[in-house]
This record gives C-alpha cells, structure tokens and sequence, in this order.
C-alpha cells in the first residue's frame, strides 16, 4: 500500500483554511491544519485539525516526528513571528520541506498619511498629540500596550474579547469580523469621530478598506510593520504554495 504524504498546515491566516480545504481534494495526501487557539476559526474544516501550541520548536520537532509529517506549511498570520521562526527550526531539525505563505504587505498610495513604526510600543509612544480619538485595529493581544494612555479615547475592534486579566485603554470594544467594506469603514470613522487610526500592515484585502478610508478623509495612520521573518522557500498565494506541493509529491 502507497503510504499517504502527510502535510501540516501551520493556520492563523485566512489563507489557511482556503489551503486546507484544496489540499484535501488531492489524491494521495493527508493534511492536517493547526490553529494557535487566538481566535475562534470561522468555519468548521473538513480535514484533521487541532488547537494550541506545540512546546517551542523542539516540541514542533517531536510532533513532526511523531506524527510522520512529510511537508510543512506554514500559512500563520504574517504578525505571528514566532511560531514561523519554530516553523524554520523544527523543520531544519527534522530535515522536512516548509513553505511559508506570506501575503504582500499594503504598500504607501498617494494620499496616504503614513506613520510607519517598528512595534505596537514605537506607535503607542506617537499618539499623545496625534489625535484624542483613535481606531486601533491591532486585535486584542497588544491593548494593554496602549492602556496608560488615558487622555486618548479608543474604539478598539477585533474579533474576539481580550482576556479578563488584561487592562485595556478608555474607550469602546468592537467584536466583528472582516471582510469590512469601504462605505461601512467610512461611517465608522464619521460617527466615531476617529482623528488617526493605529493598524499593523496584515495585506490582504479584508480589512483594507479601513486603509482607502483613511486616505479619503485625510487622516493618519499609524502602521505598525510586520517582524522579520525567517529565511525560507516563500510564496505570496494559495495557488502558488498548490503549485509547490503538486512538485513535492
């Protein structure tokens, strides 16, 4: 019997569940996606999934090992540099293929008002004076960043409630989840009266609109860049990391 290429999805990103639902009509191959357990998955896959860490890279390593995992795949959000950075060892360690899906980060248009910053801590420094009323749109893992600033008020949105033990700023918690439209992200800033809004630069086009906003109402935004990542095969889509796998097996 012709033993099955078993694949490990490494998820986080939206790209990810897409991925793993083509993976699955492959003859031959047996993929199994992992989520971190941040946020609530949006739709129930149709292929082996589990949830949480793995113990580090060495624990990634035994896993890979003891799972017989042939390729990884790491398609995590481009903001979870750690897990990319066990992603590289593990695989080194374990002498397996990784391809890492990394969508194009946003680039600077013309009537954009960037301020670019290397961390969540650089952009919370920016704010006194920028603005009273700020959108932060940075999920929930780094509010309490942001929670000594009391003379600043924040409309916070990401998709699920930051954890009880967490301080977070003065202001308001939205718990949506993208695709945002350009009008519905307009009206937001409006009714709001947001004056600058902080982002980290995630690509892609769900919550995009946010950016095409800003740039029509002249405000500022400050964009939080995306941490190295490691070295390694790249692509920038799902079709191309497909192509990748349709040549491994």
């Amino acid at each position: 019997m012709t033993k099955n290429t078993r694949v490990l999805i490494l998820g986080g990103s939206g790209e990810a569940a897409v991925l793993a639902h083509k993976i699955k009509e492959i003859a031959g191959v047996e993929a199994i996606a992992s989520f971190a357990g941040r946020t609530k998955q949006p739709t129930a896959l149709t292929i082996n999934s589990r949830t949480g860490g793995f113990g580090g890279a060495t624990g990634l390593a035994d896993y890979l090992r003891r799972e017989k995992i042939d390729l990884l795949i790491d398609a995590t959000h481009p903001f979870a540099a750690q897990i990319s950075v066990n992603a590289a060892q593990a695989a080194s360690a374990c002498g397996i293929p990784r391809l890492m899906l990394s969508r194009p980060a946003w680039e600077k248009l013309p009537g954009d008002r960037w301020l670019e910053v290397a961390s969540n801590q650089a952009a919370a420094n920016m704010l006194p004076g920028l603005a009273t009323r700020i959108f932060l749109t940075i999920g929930r893992q780094e509010l309490a960043t942001y929670a000594h600033l009391k003379d600043v008020w924040f409309l916070m949105r990401m998709i699920d409630p930051p954890e009880p033990d967490i301080t977070i700023p003065p202001g308001k918690l939205l718990l949506e989840r993208g695709p945002f439209s350009l009008e519905s992200e307009r009206s937001l800033l409006q009714e709001y009266q947001i004056g600058a809004i902080v982002s980290k630069n995630s690509g892609g086009e769900a919550t995009y609109a946010k950016i095409i906003a800003a740039r029509e109402l002249g405000l500022p935004v400050v964009m939080v860049q995306r941490p190295p990542e490691p070295a390694g095969e790249k692509v920038a889509d799902v079709k191309s990391v497909m192509a990748w796998l349709e040549k491994k097996l």
